[in-house]
């Protein structure tokens, strides 16, 4: 099989298009052609210098196919089905091999396509939002990064629980795209202090919750918007910021600040997490939930995806195609 491999970790130009064995079928699991890779953003982050399974090391952990190889114990997954999937690596490649707890079935009349860009992005909006963030019907929530993938899926995840949505953007297309999406209020983070703008839309008081996927000075500022006994959540560090925000007005306003990681909890509180998402798909599949997808690339031109990715020019979620 074709795979965009790298023998070490750095900028996009690491990735190199060479033949790899094809992947043999696990106890437990599935091995699935895949039709779509989901470049998600800590794709880039280990790439850039995440540890390596091996060398060549294949990245990535979302994709969608169809299922070629059952392993004998595996009683509801069968060839030909179509699924989603996560894994900890190889989603760059033509042939994917996992446990079959990771994979999900793709709705009937559910594009591939779409189906691909649903489990993480979603999924880590729906337990930043309601399982950590504990959102409520009438609270106010900021999403930093609006126009990312986990950023459309909370915007209109929150929109949905009866939320007012505040979010963040690069720019004023981008905040107008999100505004059929569900959102209340925009702000140009590169125009505006939005600590100060978001005091001004919520008349001093501060947001309730807020979603923070860039780390780094910006979660600061996510610390400071908040209201009296706010809740922010950190979900990754998009923004590669290596300064750490101050914490000590955390106790001061009796704020909190918790961390969200979805694969730990696929792996902890893993039918909480496959009900959930199976729930996401369905959503998608009736038309309840957006998809954006922002751009394809050939699986040949990985380097080019990750560098599109890296430039945030992308609104939504870039595909690979094999």
């Amino acid at each position: 099989m074709k795979a965009a491999v790298y023998y070490e970790t750095g900028p996009p130009d690491v990735f190199r298009y060479e033949d790899l064995p094809d992947p043999k079928c696990p106890p437990g699991g599935v091995v699935f052609d895949v039709a779509y890779v989901s470049v998600e953003g800590g794709d880039t982050l280990h790439r850039s210098g995440g540890e390596m399974a091996s060398r060549p090391h294949v990245v990535g952990y979302q994709a969608a196919g169809v299922v070629r190889e059952v392993d004998a114990g595996v009683t509801d997954r069968a060839v030909g089905d179509r699924v989603v999937a996560i894994m900890t690596h190889g989603s760059h490649a033509e042939r994917v091999a996992l446990p079959a707890g990771f994979t999900w079935r793709v709705p009937e009349g559910l594009d591939l396509r779409l189906a691909a860009a649903v489990p993480i992005p979603f999924g880590t909006a729906h337990d930043c939002l309601f399982e950590f963030g504990g959102l409520e019907a009438g609270e106010t929530v900021l999403v930093q990064a609006g126009a990312g993938a986990v950023g459309l899926a909370c915007i209109q995840l929150a929109k949905r629980a009866g939320a007012t949505v505040i979010a963040t953007a690069s720019s004023a297309a981008k905040l107008e795209r999100l505004g059929e999406l569900g959102l209340d209020h925009g702000v140009n983070y590169r125009e505006q202090d939005f600590v100060a703008a978001v005091r001004e839309l919520t008349a001093g008081r501060g947001v309730d919750l807020v979603v923070d996927s860039v780390g780094g000075r910006t979660l600061q500022g996510s610390i400071d918007a908040l209201r009296y006994r706010g809740r922010a959540i950190s979900v990754g560090r998009a923004g590669r910021d290596p300064d750490p925000p101050d914490l000590s007005n955390l106790a001061a306003g009796n704020k909190s600040l918790t961390g969200v990681f979805l694969g730990a909890e696929a792996v902890i509180d893993a039918g909480r997490v496959h009900a959930m998402i199976a729930g996401l798909l369905d959503d998608v599949a009736r038309g309840e939930l957006r998809v954006v997808i922002d751009r394809e690339f050939p699986l040949a031109e990985a380097a080019e995806a990750h560098r599109y990715i890296e430039s945030r020019a992308a609104f939504g979620r870039v595909l690979l195609v094999p």
